[in-house]
């Protein structure tokens, strides 16, 4: 067979890539050829995405593709959840889309829910609850009587917003559509009487289409503008998650992932959604995967209190992550801890601050300097990932004995370690650019080139290094587990005292 080429469009909430796919001899290579930084834009006390900027980006990855590579089968676009644009009848794009960490959406949420009970919502979609899902964001224009949700005939979510840039062609690709808490995952199709509640008129959606099909071809326009021939669109796993558990190199049962980035995403894969009163007041979601799968996970304030953490230390003094994870491993253990997922953290404008103030309101003393902060946040990580495990294992349909850390969180070593010693469970870290060979697996599964996902996990197990880290039995990590419980609740139920 001749050597076969991908391009992957992958972008994040921090930056995003251009990366070609060569699939030959039964492996793939990856090699980047363009990345560029993104973050929201604030505008008038809102925050927004630069679509038109991205898109920019995205015709300088396919002018680098076509000047340094072999003509590539087929392309496609992947992005992280919930947010979504809004387009007119004639195809243009009414305003620039919300950014999920706009302050809007927590009172959109409580008012959603003053409609529809929480029972009723997650009974019909699975989905956990949070306040920058699609269909609260959809309230809060609602609510308002926003006139670009008038005047709007089409929602693409916003891989589906670049593939139409790209194409011309206008879709809603299933995984992505599934983040949006208005799919119904049984039928992986739109809950129209939900979209009504909110004030959506069920038109603004296309029929969900499965990733692992062609939609069309790059536009002729962008082709001649990039130096590009035509080539296949592709809707992949839009969702970025998707894309990564699609790469996950497990065979068999019995595992779990950790989908490792800004977000870390800690769940398992299933043939069918698991939507109960437990599993609901366990506040899991069901989202939908490759192959008709549904991922059933919980989403955790991954890299991001890191990231957060760097993103001022390196304004005032050049630090970079390696830098920082040598220093949290060189630091005291188990001196304090935080809740990752605690509110104060969603958008701080100093982290490290926000780290120190979570720890004095819940009696602790504060960690001071770069490596204390920094192994408080890891350290809580990793317990907070052994609290989900341990609900998700009282749910799931088999025992899970191991855990795959894939994305690029699965670089830090320090993690990897806390995770396996803390869960007690065997870590195998890698591939760290799972998002993207998810992507273009996808497009392989849609040009008829990888027969399954299990094809397709062989495949990357077979082409990748692994780092695997076994569990070091300690009773130090149980008593810092049970000391992180006691500092979760306390958080919550002092946040509860002051609502």
């Amino acid at each position: 067979m001749n050597d076969r080429h991908f391009l992957a469009f992958d972008i994040g909430a921090e930056s995003g890539r251009a990366i070609v796919g060569t699939l030959a001899g039964g492996r793939i290579a990856l090699r980047e050829v363009h990345r560029f930084p993104n973050g929201p834009l604030s505008l008038f006390g809102s925050l927004h995405w630069d679509v038109y900027a991205l898109f920019k980006e995205l015709k300088r990855g396919l002018a680098a593709c076509a000047s340094e590579f072999p003509p590539v089968d087929s392309l496609g676009v992947d992005t992280w959840g919930v947010d979504f644009g809004l387009l007119a009848a004639d195809g243009s794009l009414l305003g620039l889309p919300f950014a999920y960490r706009d302050p809007r959406n927590i009172p959109a949420m409580e008012a959603f829910l003053a409609k529809v009970p929480a029972e009723r919502l997650y009974e019909r979609t699975g989905i956990q609850f949070m306040p920058f899902n699609s269909i609260f964001q959809l309230q809060a224009l609602a609510a308002r009587n926003a006139p670009i949700l008038a005047a709007a005939d089409r929602l693409l979510f916003m891989p589906d917003l670049l593939t139409y840039f790209l194409s011309g062609v206008q879709i809603n690709e299933t995984t992505i559509s599934s983040t949006s808490q208005m799919i119904d995952p049984r039928t992986r199709d739109w809950a129209g009487d939900l979209m009504a509640e909110a004030g959506i008129a069920p038109s603004l959606v296309g029929q969900p289409i499965e990733p692992g099909n062609l939609v069309g071809s790059l536009h002729p326009k962008v082709a001649r503008e990039t130096g590009m021939r035509t080539v296949a669109v592709a809707a992949t796993a839009g969702h970025d998650t998707a894309a990564a558990v699609a790469a996950v190199p497990a065979q068999g049962g019995r595992w779990a992932y950790i989908s490792s980035g800004t977000w870390s995403l800690v769940g398992i894969e299933t043939p069918r959604p698991l939507i109960t009163p437990r599993t609901r007041a366990l506040n899991f979601t069901n989202e939908s995967g490759v192959g008709g799968s549904i991922r059933f996970l919980k989403n955790v304030a991954g890299m991001w209190l890191v990231q957060g953490c760097r993103r001022l230390w390196n304004a005032r003094s050049p630090i970079g992550y390696d830098d920082l994870k040598r220093l949290a491993e060189a630091a005291p253990a188990f001196r304090s801890f935080v809740d990752p997922d605690a509110p104060e953290f969603l958008n701080p404008e100093d982290m490290p601050e926000a780290v120190r103030g979570f720890c004095l309101r819940t009696g602790q003393t504060p960690p001071e300097g770069q490596g204390p902060i920094i192994r408080c946040v890891l350290e809580s990580l990793a317990l907070k990932y052994r609290a989900v495990l341990d609900d998700l294992a009282s749910v799931a349909p088999e025992p899970i004995d191991r855990i795959h850390i894939i994305g690029g969180g699965s670089q830090n070593w320090v993690l990897n370690r806390f995770t396996a010693d803390a869960t007690g469970r065997t870590v195998i870290a890698g591939p760290v650019e799972a998002t993207a060979l998810g992507n273009i697996l996808g497009q392989a599964l849609a040009l008829g080139l990888v027969g399954s996902l299990e094809e397709a996990r062989r495949l990357v197990a077979g082409s990748f290094k692994l780092e695997t880290y076994e569990p070091r039995p300690s009773a130090a990590w149980d008593e810092a587990y049970a000391r992180f419980r006691q500092i979760v609740a306390r958080a919550a139920a002092a946040k509860g005292d002051t609502a």
